[in-house]
């Protein structure tokens, strides 16, 4: 590592305050294929190159998501076949059979149906906070359209709604002092979730609703169906990072808007810019990380020599912002195009199977803030997750003109 490029990665510290670009772009520079120490672990490759992260995502025959799993931490083996029932912790051709089986819920057209109703929650959501003049943007706006359509659509009753929120808080959450858990409670939280959700799967097998858990349990793809223990692994999933990366990337976008008032007014004047407006969104928020792949047999990448059962670190954010791909990179711009950001993965066949319904829901939530609350500005300092993981806001004051 340079002088010029010395930053660690691993520590939580390094994200608390904010995304750390200008690192990235030295490392880009001058280490982007980087070896970097971990506490209690043999370290990993950091990946910040766009070009090296797109191939590794490509192959997950020589850069495997289920030798070890998905996040830095080594887990211990009985914590990894727990791991190993998550779709994004599954190599092919597993990985492709069970992705074929939950992917039926996620067709376009299932998602293009439910566009009423995300508009719906939408209002509503707006509505309880227009008369105030303040809120808690991330509590009170964007963490409530995912949650509530995340649940909906695995048919969560409401009253159970902040239970999904809580578990994927302590999942998530652990390295933030404000949520009080930890590595442990987190493995807890997720045996919380399974339990629930083989509750749930048991429940519509026997008497199945309009919802994509009846859909899930009664689909067939070439013989195979989905074994309850199978649906549990992957209510966990769409439960966490449907509701997650959806909630900081709205909060995160609307910061941008924030901070770059000639953008917001430049997207309120020509309405017709969210489709592209949504994709810088993505691109420029990044709300995932990194991912993590274990090596097969011994490859180069970037000039590196890596080794069989090397750790690999894909890091989003930069390759989101990599020059060699967007020029100006560092540049918010509403209106980007062409636009082939990483914030749904590098490609491969771990592109994010809920795209399609994150974009259709903040596509909705801009679209009813911008006509209704087209003022909003910070009313107090934005507090960040302390993750090196998930680049979140706990807590964004706003203040705008009422209704």
């Amino acid at each position: 590592m340079t002088t010029e490029t010395r930053v660690d990665l691993y520590s939580a510290d390094t994200y608390a305050h904010a995304m750390p670009h200008d690192a990235f772009t030295s490392l880009r520079k001058h280490d982007p294929v980087l070896r970097q120490t971990e506490p209690a672990g043999p370290g990993y490759w950091a990946l910040t190159r766009y070009e090296d992260i797109v191939t590794v995502s490509s192959d997950n025959s020589l850069f495997s998501s289920e030798r070890g799993g998905t996040n830095i931490e080594d887990m211990p083996e009985d914590a990894m076949t727990l791991l190993r029932t998550i779709l994004i912790n599954m190599d092919p051709p597993r990985h492709t059979k069970y992705r074929r089986l939950v992917a039926t819920g996620f067709t376009p057209k299932i998602v293009a149906q439910t566009e009423p109703h995300v508009r719906e929650i939408t209002k509503r959501i707006v509505d309880n906070v227009a008369k105030r003049g303040s809120c808690d943007f991330v509590t009170d706006i964007a963490a409530q359209l995912p949650l509530a359509v995340i649940c909906e659509m695995l048919g969560v009753p409401e009253a159970d709604h902040a239970k999904v929120f809580d578990w994927s808080n302590r999942l998530i959450g652990f390295d933030d002092p404000e949520y009080n858990t930890s590595a442990e409670d987190g493995r807890i939280a997720a045996t919380e979730m399974f339990v629930y959700a083989h509750g749930l799967a048991a429940e519509r097998k026997a008497r199945p609703k309009a919802d994509i858990v009846s859909i899930l349990m009664g689909t067939e793809v070439d013989g195979d169906v989905l074994a309850e223990a199978d649906f549990d692994g992957f209510f966990i999933l769409l439960s966490v990072a449907g509701n997650e990366t959806t909630r900081n990337l709205i909060s995160g976008a609307m910061l941008a808007l924030i901070e770059h008032p000639e953008q917001r007014a430049r997207l309120i004047a020509d309405p017709a810019l969210i489709t592209t407006a949504v994709e810088e969104f993505l691109r420029y928020v990044s709300p995932l990380i990194y991912f993590r792949r274990t090596l097969s047999r011994d490859v180069e990448v970037g000039g590196q020599q890596m080794r069989a059962g090397d750790k690999v670190a894909m890091y989003y954010p930069s390759g989101n912002r990599d020059e060699a791909i967007f020029g100006d990179g560092q540049v918010f711009d509403v209106g980007r195009a062409p636009n082939p950001h990483m914030a749904f993965g590098g490609g491969g066949p771990h592109f994010c199977l809920g795209a399609s319904l994150a974009r259709l829901e903040i596509r909705c939530m801009f679209e009813e803030l911008l006509r209704r609350l087209p003022d909003i500005e910070l009313d107090g300092p934005v507090q960040r997750l302390r993750s090196n993981f998930i680049n979140g806001i706990k807590h964004m004051p706003v203040r705008f003109t009422t209704e």
